[in-house]
């Protein structure tokens, strides 16, 4: 067991050698600084499998390193960040990105990146000015607020906007409004870390406007409603309307806020979704200062946006933490590009992919499915069959989440590997392939495949089952 340990360590390659050969081959045209990690983390992992157990390894050849080498090499290579076709019916996909960019708001991207810009110009005066009037004025006409300002998300928004009015002072919230958010932040957690005061009131499912009242005391500031949109509670419940908290507020003298989370510039009742209030709603009400985000049900990059009253955003403005949590040239040239759909509704259901992927119709999804199945069934039907069968596809991003939404799914059925290699495998292509098993079957949701995808989503699997990914 020693000699053959020490046997298969002594043919080990040289680093320097690698380099070399790589070199002579004219097939690698990679920096030489990433080539050479490439080979010593190679050579590494080699040393440590020997070292580990050297009956399950062996001696390479010249030729064999080179493979292992250029194999490494392209996968260093490739983008970290990568595209890849989201077939799991989830629109707002956290883990996939959110809310995906139409062609033209991507062109804002590029435009922003690739020339100066009056990103804090003020082409008028010819002095400096503010990047959140880039946005500011457009925010204020759609929601009928008084000032407006952006940060990098909604828990930033939350928590800014808790630290300049509400620090070491009292904020009242109900209990059953307490709610976690996305990666284990919760509303406490953010209200602690801004020195608010959390003040909880009324019981898990039922607050009465008088339990706001007996709680307020000479330390409050603050009525603090937060939408609870990825949770519900039914049966035996009572909430307090915003109308009747904002009027309680104006006669104690205290700032009302509402946490909207996926706030909406649409009313999607109208498209047989349960009734969620709007911005404007929230607006028309009175609310002081109203926060949501812009990669939600927006439709928009990841942004924290923050309206209300003139008074209280110009305190929020003037908060050091602001410049710690401003967005970038990115995400307001793709937030302006955004909102400015919003000022035709219609336009904006077409333009924006949010929206027209949550507002399709059934029979148009069906047509998809039809289109894809036809297409793949002339390519790959020795190795799988397809079949299209009704679904469901949901919001995501902790929007309606008890809602589903009647969809059209591709179902793979391979021939000679397991389900759960397809989905492995598909995984891990060049532009991964994304779907989800259900019912014994795979199901790609063509809610969230784009018209413009299909072809490259086809070529993709057409590749995957010639190229004898056919067995496990």
């Amino acid at each position: 067991m020693t000699t053959m340990k020490n046997s298969l360590l002594r043919a080990l390659p040289k680093v320097d050698e690698c380099l070399e050969l790589i070199q002579l081959t004219q097939e690698v045209d990679s920096p030489r600084s990433m080539i050479k990690i490439v080979v010593q983390k190679a050579i590494t992992a080699e040393r440590e499998a020997i070292l580990l157990d050297a009956t399950k390894c062996k001696s390479k050849t010249i030729e064999e390193w080179l493979s292992v080498f250029k194999a490494r090499i392209v996968q260093k290579m490739r983008p970290n960040l990568k595209k890849l076709y989201n077939g799991t019916g989830v629109v707002v996909h956290t883990n996939l990105g959110r809310s995906i960019l139409s062609r033209s708001t991507t062109d804002c991207l590029m435009k922003a990146g690739g020339y100066y810009s009056n990103l804090e110009f003020n082409l008028e005066t010819g002095k400096r000015g503010s990047r959140y009037s880039l946005v500011e004025e457009i925010l204020c006409d759609l929601t009928g607020a008084e000032a407006a300002i952006v940060v990098n998300n909604n828990a930033a928004a939350v928590l800014i906007a808790l630290e300049t009015l509400a620090s070491d002072k009292e904020v009242i919230v109900s209990r059953g409004q307490l709610v976690e958010i996305g990666g284990s932040f919760r509303i406490p957690d953010v209200m602690a870390k801004s020195g608010a005061r959390l003040v909880e009131v009324g019981a898990t499912n039922r607050t009465h406007l008088r339990d706001y009242e007996n709680a307020i005391t000479e330390e409050t500031v603050m009525l603090l409603r937060v939408h609870t949109s990825n949770f519900r509670i039914i049966g035996f419940t009572s909430e307090v309307d915003v109308e009747k908290m904002v009027t309680l507020a104006n006669k104690k003298n205290l700032v009302t806020m509402e946490d909207l989370g996926s706030g909406s510039l649409i009313d999607f009742s109208q498209f047989g979704f349960p009734k969620e209030p709007t911005v404007q709603e929230i607006v028309k009400a009175g609310v002081d200062v109203v926060t949501f985000s812009g990669d939600k049900l927006l439709g928009g990059p990841q942004a924290g946006i923050i309206i209300g009253k003139k008074d209280v955003i110009e305190k929020i403005k003037s908060n050091p933490l602001n410049r710690a949590l401003r967005i970038d040239k990115f995400t307001l040239a793709a937030l302006e590009s955004v909102l400015r759909e919003y000022y035709d509704i219609d336009q904006a259901i077409k333009n924006v992919p949010t929206l027209s992927m949550l507002t399709i119709s059934e029979e148009d999804l069906k047509k998809r499915a039809q289109r894809i199945r036809r297409r793949l069934n002339n390519r790959i039907k020795k190795n799988c069959l397809i079949e299209i069968i009704s679904t469901n596809s949901m919001v995501g991003g902790g929007a309606l989440p008890e809602f589903r939404l009647p969809s059209w799914a591709v179902v793979l059925k391979p021939l000679s590997i397991s389900l759960n290699f397809l989905e492995k495998n598909l995984r891990m292509l060049s532009t991964p392939v994304i779907g989800r098993i259900e019912n014994e079957n795979f199901l790609l949701d063509v809610r969230t495949i784009q018209d413009h995808e299909i072809s490259g989503l086809v070529e993709m699997l057409t590749d995957f089952f010639a190229d004898g990914e056919t067995s496990d």
